[in-house]
C-alpha cells in the first residue's frame, strides 16, 4: 500500500487562514492585474513572492511594493524557468494574454504563442518544481484559468483552447503531487477589472461594430447574475485561501468566481 507523506491539519494551525510564513510563491504576470494582487495577499500572508513579467518596470515595481525578488522573463521562451530562484513552495500560474478573431482569419503563430504562455510555460514551471516540492512534502500550484476553461465564447480559439488544457493538466497535477502533500487547483474568473479586460474591451467592441459599454453588458456582463466586473483582489483572496492550510484537502477542482455565470 503507498503510504502517504503526513498530513497537515487545519485545525492545528492559527485562526490566520492564509498563514504562509517562511513560504516561497513564484506569481507569474504579476505586473498587474490578477498577478499583481495575488503577489500583494501572498506577500500580505508572510510568504517571500517571486514577481515574474516580463514588463521590466512592472516587475521591478510590483516587487518593491512586495518587498520580492523581481524576474523578468517571457515565458515564450523554454528557459525561462532557469532565471528563478531555488525553494519554491507555491505557484500562482497567472500569466496569460488574449487575441480576438474569428477561427479562419486568427494567426496560427499568435495561436501557438498563447498555448505557449499559457499552457506549456506552467507545465514547464511546475515541472522544475515539483522535485523540491515532493523533496519537502508541500506544495500549492494555483491555475488561474478562467470561466473560457469551462465554457466556450466565439472569437477566442486559442485562449479557450489554452484555458481548457490548463484545465486538465491541473487534474493531472493534483493527482500525481498528493502523495507528495502537493496540491493543484483552479479558479475560474469572470471578466476581471484587468488590463487585459480592457484591451478585450477594445477588441470586442471591433469586431462586433458597437460600443464600449455595450461590450460590457450586452457580451461580457450578459450570463452572468451578478452585473458587474470582478475586482482582482477578490480573486487574489481565493488564492490565499488554496495556499493557505485551510486549503489542504482541495485539489483537482475549479472553482469558478463568475458571478453565477455557470448556474444557467
Amino acid at each position: 500500500m503507498k503510504r502517504f507523506p503526513h498530513r497537515e491539519n487545519p485545525t492545528t494551525h492559527s485562526p490566520d487562514l492564509t498563514d504562509l510564513t517562511g513560504r516561497q510563491a513564484v506569481v507569474t504576470g504579476a505586473g498587474s492585474g490578477i498577478g499583481r494582487a495575488c503577489a500583494h495577499r501572498l506577500a500580505a500572508a508572510g510568504a517571500h513572492v517571486v514577481v515574474v513579467d516580463m514588463d521590466a518596470e512592472a516587475t521591478a515595481k510590483v516587487a518593491a511594493e512586495v518587498s520580492g525578488t523581481p524576474v523578468v522573463a517571457d515565458l515564450s521562451t523554454p528557459d525561462f524557468t532557469d532565471a528563478l530562484p531555488p525553494g519554491t513552495d507555491i505557484v500562482v500560474n497567472n500569466a496569460g494574454f488574449q487575441h480576438v478573431a474569428p477561427i479562419e482569419d486568427f494567426p496560427p503563430e499568435v495561436f501557438a504563442k498563447i498555448l505557449k504562455v499559457m499552457v506549456e510555460a506552467p507545465f514547464l514551471l511546475v515541472r522544475s518544481v515539483l522535485p523540491g516540492m515532493y523533496e519537502r512534502g508541500w506544495g500549492r500550484v494555483v491555475n488561474i484559468s478562467s470561466i473560457h476553461g469551462l465554457r466556450a465564447s466565439p472569437y477566442k480559439a486559442a485562449y479557450v483552447t489554452a484555458k481548457h488544457a490548463l484545465e486538465g493538466l491541473s487534474k493531472v497535477i493534483a493527482l500525481e503531487g498528493a502523495p507528495h502533500g502537493v496540491t493543484s487547483t483552479c479558479v475560474c474568473p469572470g471578466y476581471v477589472r484587468t488590463p487585459l479586460v480592457e484591451k478585450q474591451i477594445d477588441a470586442q467592441a471591433e469586431t462586433h461594430g458597437i460600443g464600449r459599454d455595450e461590450v460590457i453588458e450586452r457580451i461580457m456582463l450578459a450570463p452572468a447574475a451578478i452585473k458587474r466586473l470582478i475586482e482582482p483582489e477578490e480573486v487574489a483572496e481565493l488564492v490565499a485561501y488554496l495556499c493557505g492550510p485551510h486549503g489542504s484537502f482541495l485539489t483537482g477542482v475549479s472553482l469558478p468566481v463568475d458571478g453565477g455565470w455557470t448556474a444557467h
